[in-house]
């Protein structure tokens, strides 16, 4: 007698979020997946985990590690309604990057290829941060924690600088 409910790809046992995975993952599209990793390597520090290509060889799926972060990828596929940056015109999306050394992490990805958008500086919330476009472009930005602010004074800051809504 054939059971149903012992089978070997029994859910019962998988976790709900895959190990080495966080509850959100950042999925892009990219003109050029495969160059992405390459960048993304050389840019932040990527490690590849997996790349799956279609038989054309475009990537239907990858992932690389940044850190302690899962970062899936995906070429174009615009009948599958996936297109990045380039094909849409621009993004709303910024990525954020924690680093240890947020200067140096700036310089390394635009020693990479990525465009500086924002150098990097001292802000009224407690970082030091900075924003870069990737060659894809997805925007980076990445700050290192230099002091903790309470929100009051982060408040009174935006309104001495005429940050909007503030």
């Amino acid at each position: 007698m054939n059971d149903s409910s012992t089978s070997k790809n029994d859910s019962s046992t998988s976790k709900p979020v895959e190990e080495g995975m966080h509850t959100v993952t950042a999925h892009l599209v990219c003109a050029g997946a495969a160059d992405a990793i390459a960048f993304y390597v050389r840019a932040f520090g990527a490690q590849e985990v997996m790349r799956l290509p279609d038989p054309e060889g475009r990537l239907a799926h990858a992932a690389i590690r940044i850190g302690d972060s899962m970062v899936m990828l995906m070429d174009d596929y615009p009948n599958w309604d996936a297109r990045g940056p380039k094909a849409l015109g621009g993004t709303p999306v910024t990525l954020h990057l924690s680093v240890p050394d947020v200067d140096s992490a700036f310089r390394r990805a635009v020693e990479a290829g990525a465009v500086s958008r924002m150098e990097p500086a001292d802000m009224f919330w407690g970082d030091r941060y900075g924003v870069v476009e990737d060659p894809f472009g997805h925007r980076w930005s990445m700050a290192t924690h230099i002091r903790d602010v309470p929100p009051e004074e982060m408040q009174k800051a935006m309104k001495e600088q005429n940050c909007p809504d503030a």
